[in-house]
């Protein structure tokens, strides 16, 4: 079965977020790889001289990431309340954690095969890859439909952050709300 063309989305600035300019926009591409992992492609186009980047290091599990530069997704179930957080540094570590509920019963996710992480770096463009293995997905609570909620927190020189995802549903910015996994993929990839 040939692999599907990627699915381009933009994220949005929460509105609560400063503009200064430093960032113009962030796309994602989602793929699937031809053995069935899922594929993240972040894109932020803007002035990154004004982004704090985190320095590149080994790409293992690490905790906090979320606090400076980061991507993350969302991945639930189509009917469940739990979902996993993955967030994924320019610094290739990452981190994978899972929720029984809305912000309840965190805990580092297993996996048996850890995420590829690349990130290049332009004067006007961050670029980071994410794969996300097949058997990480597969093992993932619910049904075959996955609601997937992408996200990215951009941290400026100046101490400013700004938050960027596919929905903001809350006044304050919440990538862990459920009202923001806005996208549906097939678990039984590819899609």
């Amino acid at each position: 079965m040939p692999i599907p063309a990627p699915r381009s989305v933009e994220l949005i600035r929460h509105p609560a977020s400063p503009t200064l300019g430093v960032v113009r926009r962030i796309d994602v591409e989602i793929s699937t790889t031809a053995d069935g992992a899922l594929r993240l492609r972040y894109f932020v186009d803007g002035d990154v001289s004004r982004i704090l980047v985190p320095p590149l290091a080994p790409s293992r599990p690490t905790d906090g990431l979320w606090q400076h530069t980061c991507f993350e997704a969302f991945i639930a179930g189509h009917a469940s309340s739990a979902y996993c957080e993955f967030n994924f540094s320019p610094s290739t570590q990452w981190a994978f954690y899972g929720f029984t509920g809305y912000r309840e019963g965190m805990a580092p996710l297993e996996h048996a095969t850890p995420p590829s992480v690349a990130a290049s770096i332009t004067d006007d463009r961050i670029a980071l890859e994410a794969i996300v293995p097949r058997e990480t997905l597969l093992a993932l609570p619910g049904d075959s439909t996955l609601r997937l909620g992408l996200a990215a927190v951009i941290e400026r020189n100046d101490g400013g952050v700004s938050h960027w995802a596919l929905a903001h549903p809350s006044e304050r910015p919440d990538f862990h709300d459920p009202a923001g996994f806005v996208l549906e993929i097939d678990r039984s990839l590819p899609w």
